[in-house]
C-alpha cells in the first residue's frame, strides 16, 4: 500500500519503512510506516482532501477508531504554517508522541523547525518516548 500510495503522490524523497507495533488498538497486525515530501500547490485543507482521495483509491474504508486500516496518510508539517480548521491540525496534533513518525521525519529535516512548538525535529525526537 505504500508503494501505491507513494505512485500517487509522486513525493520528491521518502524515508526508509519503519515497522512499529500497532499505535491505539494493540491487537492488529505491525504497522508500517514512513514519511513523504511531496511538493505542492494545494492549500493545506486542499491537500487532506487528495489524501483522503488516495487513501479511498487504495480501498480504505473507515470503521473502527485505531483499528486495522489498509492505508492511513496523515498531514504533519506544511512548510512553516500552522493551521487550526475542523478538519486538520498541522503540525499534527500527535507528532511529539510518535516516535516512527518524529524518526521518518528526522531522515530528511532533521533541522527542520516544527510551528508552534519551539524546537526542530530532531530535538523533538530526542525529546520523544
Amino acid at each position: 500500500m505504500i508503494a501505491g500510495a507513494l505512485e500517487r503522490l509522486k513525493p520528491l524523497r521518502v524515508s526508509s519503512v519503519i515497522e512499529t507495533e500497532p499505535w491505539g488498538r494493540t491487537d492488529q497486525p505491525l504497522f508500517l510506516n514512513a514519511v513523504a515530501e511531496i511538493e505542492t500547490d494545494l492549500n493545506p485543507d486542499d491537500l487532506l482532501r487528495r489524501l483522503l482521495d488516495v487513501e479511498r483509491g487504495l480501498g480504505r474504508t473507515r470503521g473502527e477508531k485505531w483499528g486495522p486500516r489498509t492505508i492511513d496518510l496523515d498531514l504533519l508539517l506544511y512548510g512553516d504554517q500552522e493551521v487550526s480548521s475542523g478538519a486538520l491540525e498541522v503540525p499534527h496534533p500527535r507528532l511529539r508522541e510518535r516516535r516512527f513518525v518524529l524518526e521518518g521525519l528526522a531522515e530528511l529535516c532533521p533541522d527542520a523547525p516544527v510551528p508552534g512548538l519551539g524546537r526542530t525535529v530532531r530535538q523533538l525526537l530526542g525529546d520523544a518516548p
